[in-house]
Formats: structure tokens, sequence, C-alpha cells
């Protein structure tokens, strides 16, 4: 059904036209094969969101049959695909994954996803290329606690640290640190990444 009601892009023009002309919302292409039945499932998720998320992102399928222009480019060899893009920019996302260009597995939680797509429309609204999503989403998705998680924190930590010494400024531009953590940490006495 989702597939369906999805809007579709049936050539590369409209690929193209749909990317370059939002200007205000977070693009996302659902790349796959409408008859493959996990692209069925993560359709039908897509369309059961697409009206919650409305305001921030705008959603359209295509299928990799009837337009295969982009499948050496984005190297599209999964059965499901989703790409994100603001303001005619392809947006990376770090999933914990190794790849940081698109995500490439269903997910079945509606409100993982549409957290997934809010903390990229964040991302990119603060002008950033490369938006690091939250690691316990990965691990929900797959079920295991991998290297990721653990380098993250020691990160956290070590950042904090930093933060205490007012050297904070260059982690927030990455992206990594956010002033919040920074402030509530400093406020609790600073041990955030010892007991780890």
């Amino acid at each position: 059904m989702g597939s369906v009601v999805l809007p579709h892009l049936v050539t590369g023009w409209h690929v193209d036209q749909a990317i370059m002309s939002e200007e205000e919302r977070l693009v996302i292409i659902r790349f796959g094969r409408d008859w493959d039945p996990d692209c069925m499932r993560q359709d039908e998720v897509l369309y059961r969101i697409a009206d919650r998320v409305k305001n921030f992102a705008v959603i359209y399928v295509c299928d990799l049959d009837q337009v295969p222009d982009f499948k050496q480019m984005y190297e599209l060899y999964d059965p499901v695909t989703l790409m994100f893009f603001f303001r005619n920019k392809h947006m990376m996302c770090d999933f914990g994954t190794g790849n940081n260009n698109k995500l490439n597995w269903v997910l079945d939680d509606k409100q993982e996803l549409i957290d997934i797509i809010e903390t990229i429309y964040r991302g990119a609204k603060k002008g950033r290329g490369l938006v690091i999503i939250q690691p316990d989403i990965v691990t929900r998705v797959y079920g295991r606690h991998d290297r990721y998680t653990d380098y993250t924190h020691y990160l956290e930590g070590r950042e904090i640290g930093l933060a205490k010494n007012g050297r904070y400024g260059w982690l927030r531009g990455l992206g990594i640190l956010s002033e919040r953590t920074v402030t509530s940490e400093m406020t609790m006495g600073g041990t955030f990444g010892t007991d780890r």
C-alpha cells in the first residue's frame, strides 16, 4: 500500500528536481524495487510517518528498474536504501556501520525512523554535512553492542575533560558534543565517561 501512495520519481530528471527544489525540508528518497518485499515493508513505514514528518521532510520513492541512473553513482546495491538530501546537498549520516552515505536496512519501527529523520534535519539546519546518529538506535536495530558504542563513550568522556579546560568549541563544531552536555556535566562534577 505504501509504495502506491508515496510520490514516485520516474526519471533521473525527476530525482534531480526533487533534490534541488526543496529549500526548507529534508528530502528522503527510498531507492529500491517496488516489488521487493523489503521495499514494501519500508514503504509501508514511510507511508505511515509521512504525515508526521511533513513539516520538515518530504519522502519519495524511486524504482531502480525504471531509473538505473543512480545505481553506480550512489552505489545502490542493497534491496532498500534511504538517502537524505538538504538544499541540494547529500547528507552524510554516521550510523556506526561504516557506510556514511545511506541507511541500507529496513527500519520497521516508526518512532525510530522519525527520530533519525529529525536528527538529520536538525544537523542539516545547523549546516553540518555529517550527522552522527545516536549509537543506541543502531544497537537496537542490529541487536548487538559493537565497538562503535564503546568508542563513542570514550570520546564523550575525553571531550568532557577538554570542556572543563575551555577547549571544546571545535568539538561542538564537529557535531560530536553539544552545549547542553558540556554545561550539565560541568555542573554535576564532570564524572561523565569515567565509569564506563
